[in-house]
This record gives C-alpha cells, sequence and structure tokens, in this order.
C-alpha cells in the first residue's frame, strides 16, 4: 500500500489551508516504522517545514505578518491513492544525519 501524508498550513489568525502527499511503499515499510520516523523529526510534535521536507508548501498566495514557515502534520496513513513519483523512503532518509 502507499502512504498518505496529510497536513496543513494554519497563519496566526487560524486561517487554514490543507494538503497531502502520497508516496509509494515498494519496500513495504511498516506504517508504525513510518509514523515513528516520522514523529520523531516533528518540531513541538506536530510541526515540520515542508521545504526542508521536500514536501510540496501550502501557504496562502499573499504573504501577511500572521505568515510563519512551519507546516503542521494531520496525519499519516496507508493509501490506495495513485502515489506521486516519489518512494516514502526518500522523505525518512532526509531524517537520517
Amino acid at each position: 500500500m502507499n502512504v498518505k501524508l496529510n497536513y496543513l498550513y494554519r497563519d496566526n489568525s487560524n486561517y487554514k489551508q490543507y494538503g497531502f502527499v502520497v508516496y509509494s511503499n515498494s519496500n513495504n515499510l511498516s506504517i508504525e516504522v513510518i509514523r515513528d520516523a516520522i514523529f520523531k523529526n516533528l518540531i513541538e510534535g506536530e510541526f515540520f517545514n515542508a521545504e526542508k521536507w521536500g514536501v510540496p508548501e501550502v501557504f496562502f498566495e499573499s504573504n501577511t505578518k500572521d505568515d510563519h514557515e512551519w507546516h503542521e502534520l494531520e496525519g499519516v496513513e496507508l493509501s490506495n491513492d495513485m502515489p506521486g513519483p516519489k518512494e516514502i523512503d526518500e522523505l525518512l532518509r532526509r531524517f537520517v544525519y
């Protein structure tokens, strides 16, 4: 099964914009292993920098004083949705320094 990462951008006025990305999982990593690796690398247990993670940013079109650089993880799940061109391994390798 593929892996779906659900996330959002929430500005300081609480306006939200949602996004997701679907990764293929050719190595059949368990969802527990994937979640564990991702959640260990979140800022304050829920935030991440989309650019550093290689995930599409879902910022609003215009910048205001309420903007910041963090996105918020909503969840990680197995999915039958069609994957993009990336493997979940690619995302997880970003966390290994």
